[in-house]
């Protein structure tokens, strides 16, 4: 598959995956141990193109977080996002500030509303469920992506519900998918340091599981450069392949990298600015394509590691970017220093440098449109 690679660990994974065999744990494991970042980047950047050749997809969507209310406040050390509920800066949205919020996507243009927040006790089904009601009235081109596993799993334990019967409730109200958020790194070991109190893996993937069992498309996530290690990671990307060999129901893949910034773990580990290297961006990016065998589709979160890097990602295995997002806050609140938001223009123009074609789709990754790529530069300009 790869000619004269250097590396004889990247070598031999070339020639397991041209001969059609799958990675296993030791495969994966020896890729983040390697050094031949390039090698690894090329590899991804082969399987990518056999599934999805040369057509970066985005989705024109808006990020509204309508609490940042939540009772893991204290002990989800790695978040700057959450409040109590009487501490300076915590807020619940009315329904009106919600429809005010989302009154940009009226123009048609935005097509997928991308809604999580905090674990609020005063936001239970019903909160939500008048809150897809009216934004399915009032935008109802817009595809609704809402509420982590951990969300649901919150929901479901104040109204003492099952999850199934939450994610049945949320979906005659309007929910379309599930976003990936709230996997963290599954790790106990791991949970017990950055977020002990927080929804297990082991029920992540519970939660996920009956979404696909009820037909709800899901997309999943990992969070990386904090405290865990490479076998963590590897343990973690094994239990998202192993669950869609069996139901099929992710969408993508998204690895999120950790910001110390304003958060107690960052002072714990006396990290400040940002935590992940941009080989250790791209190497996740790359390992994710070629271990996740099963996913089409692998993106990258270019608010949490720059436009820059993202644009160089897309010949590291990466098929999909991060869309127009209009307004984030979560990662913002723990020192992001990209943007709120990227113009249409401004993603066409970070697609096409990359000399890759831009698409738009919509939330099932279904292509709605594709731009034509920009003529060339006249000789001698």
């Amino acid at each position: 598959m790869l000619s004269q690679v250097a590396d004889p660990v990247v070598a031999r994974i070339a020639g397991k995956i041209a001969a059609g065999e799958r990675l296993d744990a030791a495969d994966a494991l020896a890729l983040y141990g390697s050094h031949d970042l390039i090698a690894i980047g090329a590899l991804a950047d082969q399987v990518n193109r056999a599934k999805n050749g040369d057509t970066v997809t985005f989705a024109a969507n808006q990020h509204i977080n309508p609490t940042n209310v939540c009772v893991l406040r204290t002990t989800c050390t790695f978040c700057g996002y959450a409040r109590l509920p009487k501490e300076a800066g915590a807020y619940r949205y009315t329904l009106d500030q919600v429809l005010a919020e989302a009154a940009s996507a009226a123009d048609g243009l935005t097509k997928e509303f991308h809604i999580v927040g905090g674990l609020d006790m005063k936001a239970g089904l019903a909160y939500y469920q008048e809150m897809f009601r009216a934004l399915k009235s009032n935008f109802p081109h817009v595809h609704i992506k809402a509420l982590t596993a951990v969300e649901i799993a919150h929901i479901a334990r104040i109204e003492k519900m099952t999850w199934r019967d939450v994610l049945i409730a949320l979906r005659e109200a309007g929910l379309d998918t599930l976003p990936g958020g709230g996997a963290e790194t599954f790790s106990a070991a791991v949970r017990e340091q950055i977020a002990g109190k927080k929804l297990a893996g082991a029920d992540y993937i519970g939660v996920h599981r009956t979404a696909h069992e009820l037909g709800i498309r899901t997309n999943c996530t990992m969070l990386y450069g904090h405290v865990e290690t490479h076998q963590d990671r590897v343990e973690h990307l094994m239990m998202l392949r192993n669950l869609q060999d069996e139901t099929g129901g992710f969408l993508a893949y998204v690895p999120l990298a950790y910001h110390p910034d304003d958060n107690v773990l960052g002072r714990e580990l006396h990290r400040e600015g940002t935590a992940t290297s941009g080989v250790d961006d791209l190497k996740m990016l790359a390992v994710g394509r070629l271990f996740l065998d099963n996913f089409r589709h692998v993106k990258s979160h270019w608010i949490m590691v720059s436009q820059p890097l993202s644009q160089i990602s897309l010949h590291f295995g990466v098929n999909d970017l991060e869309g127009t997002v209009v307004r984030e806050k979560i990662y913002h609140a723990v020192g992001a220093h990209t943007p709120q938001g990227m113009t249409l223009d401004g993603l066409l123009e970070l697609i096409r440098g990359a000399g890759k074609i831009p698409a738009e789709r919509d939330s099932f990754y279904n292509v709605l449109r594709v731009f034509d790529s920009p003529a060339p530069e006249p000789v001698g300009a």
